[in-house]
């Protein structure tokens, strides 16, 4: 499985980015596919995820703010980011676990991208 991420970049507090992860390879399955994020000195934490059944996960931080969607072919997830704040900044990667499960990553990942929110 091959990920690849794209999307990011700088933004003022109170604005919006979205992230796109796509996938490739062996994706056929039940499967989810998360974003994580990694903030300066924090660790990894997952942000949100969708399964192939469109049920979805967020961190409290991000509810209301955040939503995670997957195209009809299940290979692409976007991470639509609004009302963004400072400690949304981070390093943010996504993910591919095999089966439905949103408690615990896989072993695939995509190359980070940067998110940095000015106050």
């Amino acid at each position: 499985v091959q990920l690849q991420a794209s999307g990011g970049g700088l933004v003022q507090a109170g604005g919006s980015l979205r992230l796109s992860c796509a996938a490739s390879g062996t994706t056929f399955g039940i499967n989810a596919i998360g974003w994580y994020r990694q903030g300066p000195g924090k660790q990894r934490e997952l942000v949100a995820a969708i399964n192939t059944y469109r049920g979805t996960k967020y961190a409290d931080s991000v509810k209301g703010r955040f939503t995670i969607s997957r195209d009809s072919a299940g290979n692409t997830v976007d991470l639509q980011m609004d009302s963004l704040k400072p400690e949304d900044t981070g390093v943010y990667y996504c993910n591919y676990n095999s089966g439905p499960s949103m408690s615990g990553y896989g072993p695939y990942w995509g190359q980070g991208t940067q998110v940095t929110v000015s106050s």
